[in-house]
């Protein structure tokens, strides 16, 4: 799988542990920065350019990182089709995916440390998404709200 991977100075520090994870796991990353650290970055440039890595089918997944995380799950949920969520538990990491279709994961680099990280990221790489009635049913609704 291609995973498209951003993220400002605030998730920089967990990076490269996000990098040799998807890595160790068999997966194409495509990085889409920050190449180095700059507290002057903002992150709405990287969960849009992982947004539209993923609207685009550069990359199949993505996973954008922030301080918070907060931030670039907010960015990230404005492209159409785009469905980011923050996690900080591997249930709803894979959950997300499994049962909503979830396509992007957003980490906040303040909030998690690095064995947390990877374990996220195994957890959302790992998952598939059901073809179930229910879940494509539930994910039409969530796509219709794009335009209203």
């Amino acid at each position: 799988m291609r995973i498209a991977v951003g993220t400002d100075h605030g998730g920089y520090d967990l990076r490269e542990v996000v990098f040799r994870t998807l890595r160790e796991l068999g997966h194409e990353v495509i990085d889409l920065g920050a190449q180095r650290l700059d507290p002057a970055d903002d992150y709405p440039d990287f969960a849009v350019a992982v947004g539209r890595a993923v609207q685009s089918g550069q990359a199949d997944r993505g996973i954008a990182m922030c301080g918070s995380g907060v931030g670039v799950t907010i960015a990230a949920n404005k492209l159409a089709g785009v469905r980011a969520c923050l996690c900080h538990d591997t249930y709803s990491a894979a959950q997300g995916v499994r049962h909503d279709n979830m396509n992007v994961l957003c980490l906040g680099g303040r909030v998690i440390g690095p064995e947390l990280a990877r374990e996220l990221v195994r957890a959302f790489a790992s998952a598939t998404y059901e073809d179930a009635e229910r879940f494509h049913r539930r994910a039409a609704k969530v796509t219709a709200l794009e335009s209203s």
